[in-house]
């Protein structure tokens, strides 16, 4: 496969999972936007030769939108987008607040949907959408309502678009990781079988797949991506 000559947005990107999902998509050839609510990458050079956009509120529908222009003004276009800006937050419903259903909602459903209107304007026909749900929202467990209420959130975002841009032949799938092996999830779950987990390369590897010429049959999927838990 190769992504040559394509110019894909990633959002979320300079974290563990979107830098490696950047540095995937350099090595088959495509041209990245790496796009973050941080001002700035904690290791700028670990995400090479993509063009760093940080300090992007993505839920702002404004804010996504001038970003979006300028990246595709910048490039000379838009080919393809990954949605990985998200976060995580586990609480049970019982003594929990309110406000966690806000925050997973917007930092997780909210700045998928501002970045899809944001890019659909510059993605051409058979264009591509890649967005990252969760496993957990398949069958939440206790203390995962609102996390796994946002994540639903993206799923059926993802079926919706997909109907929806099926007389473009653009594509729009998620996948639904489980434990993603990260610092943060080691130090939360220390005893755990840390090779049981989805490695970010694996992640990245399905996502450059999604994105390819080789999956254009592929639309409105959700794909678990579990590993061995």
């Amino acid at each position: 496969m190769s992504l040559k000559g394509k110019t894909i947005a990633v959002t979320g990107a300079f974290g563990i999972l979107g830098t490696a999902v950047v540095q995937s998509l350099l090595a088959q050839g495509a041209a990245v936007a790496a796009i973050d609510r941080a001002d700035a990458p904690r290791d700028p050079a670990s995400l090479g030769a993509a063009s760093l956009h940080g300090g992007i509120d993505l839920g702002d529908g404004a804010a996504a939108k001038a970003a979006f222009d300028a990246i595709a003004k910048a490039h000379g276009g838009l080919h393809a987008l990954v949605n990985i800006a998200g976060g995580f937050a586990w609480e049970k419903v019982q003594g929990g607040s309110l406000d966690t259903f806000d925050r997973m909602y917007q930092m997780n459903l909210r700045t998928a949907v501002a970045a899809c209107q944001a890019a659909l304007p510059h993605l051409p026909d058979g264009g591509r959408i890649v967005n990252i749900g969760a496993n957990g929202a398949v069958k939440a467990g206790a203390g995962m309502a609102a996390y796994a209420a946002s994540k639903a959130g993206v799923m059926r975002l993802t079926e919706a678009l997909a109907e929806e841009l099926k007389p473009r032949g653009l594509t729009v799938n998620a996948l639904l990781p489980s434990i993603i092996d990260t610092p943060a999830n080691r130090k939360d779950m220390p005893d755990a079988d840390f090779s049981a987990w989805v490695q970010p390369g694996q992640l990245a590897a399905a996502i450059g797949f999604l994105l390819s010429d080789e999956a254009g049959a592929i639309t409105g999927a959700l794909i678990p991506v579990v590993g061995r838990v």
